[in-house]
């Protein structure tokens, strides 16, 4: 079934996508950091950790994955004989792009006596060349696991890495990759919105630099920080991630007042331009063709299945 979407209304788009996908028998997983109305239409919104978790326990015959593409390639691991399609497959993410498959196989090699721990934000390829995978939520968890005496690398992102050693004590080597996104949150504007707002609490994604990580009350995963605003007695948040967790905090929480950090151009729009590539037109294209769909070379599957299935196993 295909129809010309290109005269309806939002409204009737939406009901055109619902019909789609009860046809295709297809799943909608995405991230906090979607717009408002893949937010809306989606069956499981949530961060990495989550994300994967229902990619694995999916019944559907289809997964429409709306994030990027790391993330689609992570539910195509997990479900090699399910349909994976994604909107956009140029969707990409600037931690997963920093770690070239094959400079990342000479470090490794390198560091051939090191545990590898890289972030779900990472290729395939990347993953398939770890021993265990871990996310902004269980990130300190998996690597507290690792025995207190053995060495590890910790890839792509330096800042996750940073936070994580500092939590953990432990000394890790770290790949040199940063989120465009979190890395770019100004210090001094934060620093304003805190003295403005001496009563907020300070939400922190574990992606941002030490220097704004230090202001943090709370410092975890975009779940995370939802479910500590959602617990806290504290009526007001600054909250430093990608804007789109905001659209969801406040449908839930409308008694609650949150405010975003502007980005070191003054911005308070700091939104991740490869998340945004997705859009509704998009979905309903995929359902449509059931394209662009993963594809993946079994044997890389499978070896990036065992650091996956290791996390999993910890979460």
């Amino acid at each position: 079934m295909q129809k010309n979407i290109s005269k309806m209304t939002q409204d009737e788009k939406i009901t055109y996508f619902y019909e789609l996908k009860k046809e295709r028998n297809a799943v909608v997983l995405a991230h906090f950091y979607q717009e408002d109305v893949i937010q809306e239409v989606a069956d499981i919104l949530g961060d990495s950790l989550m994300l994967a978790q229902a990619a694995k326990k999916t019944n559907a015959e289809v997964i429409l994955f709306c994030g990027v593409h790391f993330m689609a390639e992570t539910a195509k691991i997990l479900n090699p004989n399910k349909i994976v399609v994604i909107p956009d497959l140029g969707a990409g993410c600037s931690l997963s792009e920093s770690a070239e498959p094959k400079a990342f196989k000479k470090w490794v090699e390198n560091h051939s006596d090191h545990t590898v721990v890289s972030y779900i934000n990472s290729s395939a390829e990347v993953k398939a060349m770890s021993d265990i995978i871990c996310t902004s939520s269980n990130a300190v968890k998996v690597v507290k696991s690792i025995p207190a005496d053995q060495k590890i690398c910790f890839a792509p992102d330096k800042y996750l890495g940073s936070y994580v050693a500092r939590e953990t004590g432990r000394n890790m080597v770290l790949w040199n990759g940063a989120c465009m996104v979190h890395e770019t949150f100004s210090l001094e504007a934060l620093d304003k919105l805190i003295a403005e707002n001496p009563n907020a609490e300070v939400l922190v994604h574990p992606e941002c630099p030490e220097p704004i990580i230090e202001k943090a009350d709370y410092t975890g995963s975009t779940n995370g920080i939802k479910n500590y605003a959602k617990k806290s007695n504290s009526k007001s948040f600054i909250i430093v991630t990608e804007s789109g967790l905001l659209y969801s905090m406040r449908k839930e929480m409308p008694d609650k007042k949150f405010i975003p950090v502007p980005n070191l151009e003054g911005c308070v729009c700091n939104e991740c331009p490869h998340m945004r590539k997705n859009t509704l037109d998009k979905m309903i294209s995929a359902l449509e063709n059931l394209q662009p769909a993963i594809e993946m070379d079994e044997d890389l599957r499978v070896k990036a299945l065992t650091a996956l299935d290791r996390m999993l196993e910890i979460s």
